[in-house]
């Protein structure tokens, strides 16, 4: 069992840990990688991003996972978070269409706007 002390230096680091997320810059991508986002082949566009960022070298790009997003139907789906910018979720993509928005949104800046939850739905 730990005691008062070892809990709450546990607790005050996971706090830090947090603060360094919510600061960061630069851009985050995030795949929904749930049951729902898996079956609808969310580890190739996963993959697809990571090596995109790899091969374009881009320094302040982080590609992470996360679970279910909540739109199991328009799976796999992908959220672009860009300091000073509104999110962005990409829907029922693919490797190919992860790869161009690399291209178009996060190296020129261009939202591919037929791509979107907003265009889908």
């Amino acid at each position: 069992m730990k005691s008062l002390q070892e809990l709450e230096k546990i607790r005050q680091e996971a706090i830090k840990k947090v603060d360094i997320r919510r600061d960061r810059e630069g851009t985050r991508i995030v795949v929904g990688m749930a049951t729902c986002g898996i079956a609808a082949g969310a580890r190739p566009v996963l993959t697809a991003l990571l090596e995109e960022v790899k091969l374009r070298n881009l320094q302040d790009v982080i590609v992470s996972q996360t679970g279910c997003i909540g739109v199991c139907r328009l799976e796999p789906i992908v959220e672009v978070y860009r300091p000073e910018e509104e999110k962005v979720t990409y829907v029922k993509m693919t490797p190919e269409k992860a790869k161009k928005i690399i291209a178009e949104h996060i190296v020129n800046g261009k939202i591919i706007h037929e791509y979107t939850i907003g265009a889908v739905e």
